[in-house]
């Protein structure tokens, strides 16, 4: 795969459903993707509408006579697996990763798991599921983990419920939040050090890395807020990493990606040790983020690629797991 490939006639995407909003708590970050990427579209002759799974089923899809989605979901409803299924029994191809791929992928726990029986590092963890757990259990969890340590719920994204626990009397407060939005809590070392990300495009051994971003946010806190909504989070693109090391963690998401199973394009975020200098992944994102804040539209016009050459040359990445039998 190359970033500058021929797209094809527009007309041969024939009608484009660009599904944005949906369910779940990430709908206001989805609305404000979807609608650059519609806009994308449309701006290089691309017949595409916008499409909202909370407000019209799914079932329209065919209805109208779509006959491609981009999917600019993210979360749950959207990036798990549920969608990409629909739109399986639909026979409507789309872009991003597959069934199975997109829901290990939206839970950090599985993914962990899958990157570990691969070999590939990962920081330490444990799993706190909801109703599982005694209070001497979650104010155990530093003695194994260290301090501080990280609290998220295991499928949301965006950052929504992750908390930073410096200390013992922070662990409950901030496991009974990530509760609220999660049955699994992932408790998770803390990796001092430099925060990186790293988008990939394609599929198997086609895929290949894009630059990758070094994150600079205030106080080193890249919360929600500081992703979307301030201008105060340095993206360093060139990532002013020692030599060789962007070579390394390119590689590194390569080999994390594809032992998902993942295609059409995701997102890697990777910890650097300070000391050690050895990258650790955190997780992927199979349906990231397009808004004017967002991150691999960044690294792909670092490499070159427009946002709205990127756009095109995802929808022409749209498939199906499997390909319906012809009657």
């Amino acid at each position: 795969m190359t970033l500058r490939q021929a797209q094809g006639n527009r007309s041969d995407f024939g009608k484009v459903a660009v599904l944005m909003g949906g369910h779940s708590a990430e709908r206001e970050v989805s609305l404000m993707s979807g609608g650059g990427v519609l806009k994308a579209l449309q701006s290089r002759g691309v017949d595409a509408h916008a499409f909202d799974p909370a407000q019209r089923d799914l079932s329209e899809l065919r209805a109208d006579g779509f006959q491609r989605c981009f999917i600019a979901l993210h979360g749950r409803f959207g990036e798990d697996g549920t969608v990409q299924g629909a739109l399986e029994l639909l026979g409507i191809p789309y872009t991003g990763s597959g069934v199975m791929a997109s829901a290990i992928s939206i839970d950090k726990v599985m993914t962990k798991r899958v990157w570990l029986a691969e070999g590939l590092p990962t920081p330490k963890y444990q799993l706190l599921r909801r109703g599982g757990y005694t209070r001497e259990q979650v104010l155990q969890v530093p003695d194994e983990l260290g301090l501080p340590v990280i609290v998220k719920p295991a499928r949301e994204g965006s950052s929504i419920g992750v908390a930073k626990v410096q200390g013992y009397s922070e662990m409950t407060a901030a496991v009974e939040a990530a509760s609220l939005l999660d049955a699994d809590v992932l408790c998770e070392q803390f990796i001092a050090g430099d925060e990186v990300t790293c988008p990939v495009l394609g599929s198997g051994a086609d895929a290949i890395a894009l630059p990758v971003i070094r994150i600079v946010a205030p106080e080193g806190n890249y919360d929600y807020n500081n992703k979307y909504f301030t201008d105060d989070t340095k993206y360093l693109v060139p990532c002013g990493l020692p030599a060789g090391e962007e070579e390394a963690i390119q590689g590194l998401v390569l080999k994390a990606y594809r032992v998902l199973g993942c295609r059409g394009w995701g997102r890697l975020d990777v910890m650097i040790d300070a000391q050690t200098r050895k990258p650790y992944l955190l997780e992927i994102n199979t349906s990231p983020g397009m808004t004017s804040h967002s991150l691999v539209p960044m690294s792909a016009r670092a490499a070159g690629l427009s946002y709205e050459d990127l756009c095109l040359q995802l929808l022409a990445s749209a498939a199906l797991d499997q390909e319906k039998p012809r009657p």
